[in-house]
C-alpha cells in the first residue's frame, strides 16, 4: 500500500498558516494539502491571557515551526515523496534536522506498516518560502512545566513546588487539571491552549489510508517553545525519564518515544539555540531517573493518587478512567507495586490486574517475552522485572501474573532505587533538588 499510495500521490505541500485576532484569543490555522487527494486546516487557539509578548515576526517564525511538526500527522497518511515548504524558509542544515526527526519519529509508524525505506529516501523536502529576518531581546525568567496527566508530571510539579512555575497543558483534561490544582495551583495559574485535529484526516483514516503513530512530544516541545516565548519564561521543564531511551523493538531505533529521548532532547536544544537563539532551555527534570525511581518517588505524594490519569484508552472516554487491559495500565499497576500493593492498587484501578489472566501477553511484552515491547510509553525490561521482583519478595501468597513470572523467569536484585545518569541538561539548580529527593527514595 506504501509504494501504491506514493505513486499516486508524490506531493505534499505546507502551503501557509495565518493569525486570526479574535475577541479573547488568537487562531493560528494550517494550510496543508496533498494534490489530487484533499486539503487540511488544523487549527491552534491560545486565550489572549496567556500571550504576554505580542506575536510579532518572531512568534510568526516559531508559529511556521509548529506547523513543520503538525504536517507530519497528515503526511503520513499517503506518504508523498516530495514535501514543499511554501510557508517559510530553511536551509540545508534545517532541513536534516526535520528529515532526522520525521524519520525516527515516525520509526513506530514505519515498522508497523511494514515500511521499509532509508531515512534518504523516505522523503525530499523542497523550499519555495523566502527567508525572513528578525531582530528580538529576550530575557525570560521561571519555569514552563508541561502537564500530561500521569505520575511523572505530577512528581516534577511536586520537586519543583517552591520555584517559579507555569503549568501547561494542550486541551486540558480534568485529570490534568486536578493534578495542577493538588500541586498547589489555580485555574487562573494553569496555562492552556487547544489544539484541533482537521476532519479530513480522520475519514482518510476510516478509509483505510495509511495511519500510526507519530512524535507527539516533538509537537510539544515546539508548540511549548511559542507558550514559553509568550510568556516570557525562562526554562521549558519536561518529565521525560532516562528510560525512554530505550528502544521499543529491542536492537534498533524503533522507539515510541523516540521524541521523549534524551538525543532528541539535544537535537532540538542545537537547533533552537541556533536558529531561534534567545535562550529559553528545553530539558527534562527526570532525565536522571528511571521510571521505577519516578515511581517510588510517587508512591510518596499520596495526593495525587486519586487524580492522576496516563491510561491513552481511558484517556478517550469521559471520565478519563484507567481502563485495566491496556499495557500502559498494567506497566503503571507492576511499576507502583513495590510501594502500593495491594489495597492503594485497588483504589485506584478497581481491580487487581496481577489476576487478570487475559494480560498475560501484555505481561510478556512488558518483561521482555516477545519480539518488542508494547508500542506505549513504558519503562525499560530491567527496572519492569526488579519492580515485580520486590513485588514478589513481599508477598506470602501470589497472584497469577507474579506467580507466572517466578515459576518462568528469574528475581533480579540490582538495587536500582539510587542510580542517577549525569549525562543530562539539567541546570545546577534542578540538579540540587533532584539529587535531595533521591535520599528518601526507600523508607
Amino acid at each position: 500500500m506504501f509504494e501504491e499510495l506514493r505513486s499516486k500521490y508524490t506531493e505534499f505541500i505546507y502551503d501557509k498558516y495565518e493569525i486570526e485576532d479574535l475577541e479573547n484569543s488568537i487562531k493560528i490555522t494550517y494550510y496543508f494539502e496533498i494534490p489530487g487527494l484533499t486539503s487540511f486546516r488544523p487549527t491552534y487557539e491560545i486565550d489572549k491571557k496567556f500571550i504576554k509578548n505580542e506575536i510579532n515576526d518572531f512568534a510568526k517564525y516559531l508559529i511556521f515551526h509548529i506547523g513543520l511538526v503538525e504536517l507530519i500527522s497528515y503526511w503520513k497518511a499517503a506518504v508523498p515523496k516530495t514535501v514543499i515548504i511554501k510557508a517559510g524558509y530553511l536551509d540545508e542544515e534545517q532541513i536534516s534536522f526535520f528529515k532526522k526527526l520525521y524519520y525516527y519519529g515516525l520509526g513506530e509508524f514505519f515498522y508497523v506498516n511494514n515500511i521499509n525505506i532509508s531515512i534518504d529516501d523516505f522523503m525530499d523536502i523542497k523550499i519555495e518560502g523566502n527567508k525572513k529576518n528578525y531582530d528580538i531581546e529576550y530575557n525570560g525568567s521561571g519555569n514552563l512545566i508541561p502537564i500530561g496527566g500521569g505520575k511523572d508530571s505530577c512528581v516534577t510539579l511536586e520537586l519543583l513546588k517552591n520555584m517559579e512555575n507555569s503549568p501547561i497543558v494542550m486541551n486540558p483534561k480534568e485529570p490534568h487539571l486536578k493534578c495542577a490544582y493538588k500541586a498547589g495551583y489555580t485555574k487562573d495559574d494553569v496555562i492552556t491552549y487547544k489544539r484541533t485535529i482537521d476532519k479530513n484526516l480522520i475519514e482518510l483514516n476510516n478509509k483505510g489510508f495509511l495511519n500510526g503513530h507519530t512524535p507527539f512530544s516533538a509537537l510539544v516541545s515546539f508548540t511549548t517553545y511559542l507558550m514559553a516565548y509568550l510568556n516570557n519564561k525562562k526554562y521549558i521543564v519536561l518529565s521525560n525519564e532516562d528510560s525512554s531511551n530505550e528502544s521499543t523493538v529491542i536492537g534498533t531505533k524503533v522507539n515510541h518515544q523516540y521524541s521523549k529521548t534524551y538525543e532528541y532532547e539535544n537535537d532540538f536544544n542545537n537547533y533552537t539555540s541556533k536558529y531561534f537563539g534567545i535562550g529559553i532551555k528545553y530539558f527534562s527534570f527526570l532525565r536522571p531517573l528511571s521510571e521505577f525511581q519516578i515511581s517510588l518517588l510517587f508512591s510518596e505524594f499520596k495526593k495525587y493518587h486519586d487524580v492522576f490519569r496516563s491510561c491513552n484508552v481511558g484517556s478517550k472516554k469521559i471520565p478519563w478512567e484507567w481502563c485495566g487491559k491496556c499495557p500502559k495500565c498494567l506497566f503503571v499497576y507492576i511499576i507502583l507495586s513495590p510501594k502500593l500493593y495491594k489495597d492503594e492498587l485497588l483504589n485506584i484501578f478497581g481491580k487487581d490486574l496481577y489476576e487478570d489472566e487475559d494480560l498475560l501477553p501484555v505481561f510478556k511484552e512488558l518483561v521482555g517475552d516477545a519480539s518488542t515491547k508494547p508500542f506505549e510509553c513504558v519503562g525499560t525490561i530491567k527496572e519492569v522485572r526488579y519492580a515485580i521482583s520486590l513485588t514478589i519478595n513481599k508477598l506470602a501468597n501470589l497472584p497469577y501474573l507474579l506467580k507466572y513470572y517466578k515459576d518462568n523467569y528469574d528475581l533480579i536484585d540490582e538495587k536500582l532505587e539510587y542510580n542517577y545518569n549525569d549525562i543530562n541538561n539539567l541546570p545546577e539548580e534542578f540538579t540540587k533538588i533532584l539529587k535531595e529527593s533521591l535520599k528518601c527514595l526507600i523508607k
